[in-house]
């Protein structure tokens, strides 16, 4: 099938932008090397719903490299950059995805990517292998395993697998140590906060910023907010991570009592109307927010804009609703992935970590997908200290190695 894209003519500045990746992705561009040589994916045909940005751009590249034929979808209708989808094509790849996509045209791209027949499927989020189980189970035969990014994705696995209905194995790389340790926390920390300061231009120092859900996606959040000045609050329905985040230095209250008060909204929990009109009515005027989990429904959009007696475009990215009790607040970028709908996503130094995980954990696959019982599987631990040794060699970094009589020690029950 053809690709479906923009326009062709901007391959030229998405591959400027792939290269600037490449430079600064040392793991990546290792297993470029190795793969090219040992060719694991050769003659496999590897479906990918990522956000399709340059980093995304460039483990797409990686596994070609590697043998795969691809075919590429974005996992985001806001997050999709044009001229990276005009390089893939331009280096051979069959992509299906364009910014600023709607709701039929999204599904449409994901159904098109499945018509190649995968036998990898790499998703963020899940949309891929929902479709394939809901639309088109003609093609779980041929399919040996995939690999799932993200805490809203595996949320959505495991409700398929406690039902009885995921039929192939899925590997969980967001549980991987060397993804949401580095990507969840620093990744999303660093990345929400270069999506809200582009597209506001405003100061965050002095600011209440209440940050939904203390997961290592919020853990990030919270601790870059707190480094940029502001004070913040936790909401949270889990009452360990609620003490973790006291512990942290953080408040912790409901989120309609800290929707009086904040100045900016982040929500990062996977969960549905975390934001909705009991907390938009109470909320200061000019209150601003955005979400950072997968899905446009943590921030209540269709009831904020049922809500709002006016809207007003107000900036790039930025739209304004007026609430009945003539107070304004801001919601950005749609209420999508702010740090890819307002942003570029994460550094590329830590996607390097996560995407390595994901090229090794497809090779895994590949090599040992029909020998697997389970339908969830974790990350083997070979492959995350794999990607760690990597990255500590390629930080110009040492560790210590245990002796011999250390060994010994640690695996005996006679301690004398």
């Amino acid at each position: 099938m053809a690709s479906e894209i923009r326009d062709i003519n901007l391959a030229e500045s998405g591959e400027r932008k792939i290269e600037w990746v490449r430079r600064n992705c040392d793991l990546l561009r290792t297993l470029e090397k190795e793969f090219s040589e040992t060719k694991p994916f050769a003659g496999k045909r590897i479906c990918l719903s990522v956000h399709l940005e340059a980093k995304t751009a460039y483990l797409c590249l990686v596994l070609k490299a590697g043998g795969a034929d691809m075919y590429v979808t974005g996992s985001n209708p806001l997050s999709t950059q044009d001229d990276v989808a005009a390089a893939l094509v331009k280096a051979g790849l069959e992509v299906h995805a364009w910014y600023d996509a709607t709701g039929e045209e999204y599904e449409s791209h994901i159904r098109n990517t499945l018509k190649a027949g995968p036998n990898i499927i790499i998703d963020d989020g899940g949309d891929l292998v929902n479709m394939v189980h809901n639309e088109m189970p003609e093609l779980i035969p041929a399919i040996i395993g995939g690999c799932e990014e993200t805490t809203t994705g595996i949320i959505r696995l495991e409700a398929m697998n406690k039902a009885g209905a995921l039929k192939f194995p899925m590997v969980r790389v967001n549980n991987a140590a060397c993804k949401h340790f580095f990507d969840n926390r620093y990744g999303t920390g660093q990345s929400v906060w270069d999506g809200i300061n582009r597209t506001t231009n405003l100061i965050v120092a002095g600011k209440i910023v209440v940050v939904a859900g203390y997961g290592w996606c919020g853990k990030g959040t919270a601790m870059r907010a707190k480094g940029l000045g502001a004070r913040v609050i936790v909401t949270e329905i889990d009452p360990i991570k609620a003490i973790e985040a006291v512990m942290d230095g953080f408040d912790v209250m409901p989120m309609n009592e800290a929707a009086k008060v904040g100045d900016f909204f982040v929500t990062v929990t996977g969960c549905e109307k975390v934001i909705d009109g009991e907390d938009f009515v109470v909320m200061k005027d000019g209150a601003i927010m955005c979400n950072a989990g997968h899905f446009d429904t943590e921030v209540d959009m269709a009831g904020l804009r049922k809500m709002a007696v006016e809207t007003a475009q107000m900036r790039n990215n930025i739209m304004g609703y007026k609430l009945p009790n003539g107070r304004w607040v801001y919601a950005l970028g749609e209420g999508r992935l702010v740090n890819l709908a307002c942003g570029d996503g994460h550094p590329a130094e830590i996607m390097d970590m996560s995407f390595a995980i994901q090229a090794l954990s497809a090779k895994y696959l590949v090599e040992h997908g029909f020998e697997l019982t389970e339908k969830l599987i974790d990350v083997p631990l070979e492959v995350d200290r794999d990607v760690a040794e990597r990255k500590l060699k390629f930080l110009g970094k040492e560790i210590d190695v245990l002796t011999p009589e250390q060994e010994k020690y640690l695996n005996s029950y006679n301690l004398d």
